[in-house]
């Protein structure tokens, strides 16, 4: 028995935005956590001031509430190349049922539902 997998209902999934649920190293800007802490867009937190470094970061206005001298940190975005294989053969069409719905998919639907 030979199964494929309808084109139509795959193209319903074409315009999907995938995002990273660990931090992932990698040297371009993109939608995921880097390991790498800089001076980029996006703030994660403040740190102690160490003297010698630049004053261009000083936070002042924390300064002016608490008379210590912290620093932005902020966490810089990486893209994440990945690709996704999907085992279109038959075993994963087990168990063969005639009516597949999201409450009882087999295991090629529900890799697709988990994807999304």
């Amino acid at each position: 028995m030979e199964y494929s997998i309808d084109h139509n209902r795959l193209q319903q999934f074409g315009s999907l935005e995938f995002l990273a649920r660990q931090v992932v190293e990698g040297f371009i800007t993109g939608l995921h956590k880097s390991p790498f802490h800089g001076f980029s867009v996006e703030f994660a937190e403040h740190r102690q001031y160490n003297s010698g470094e630049s004053i261009k970061h000083i936070d002042w206005k924390l300064y002016g509430r608490t008379d210590k001298l912290y620093v932005k940190r902020y966490e810089e975005e990486t893209n994440l190349r990945c690709q996704i294989i999907i085992d279109n053969s038959s075993s994963m069409y087990f168990p063969v049922k005639p009516d597949i719905s999201i409450d009882n998919p087999n295991k090629i639907t529900f890799s697709i539902y988990a994807a999304a």
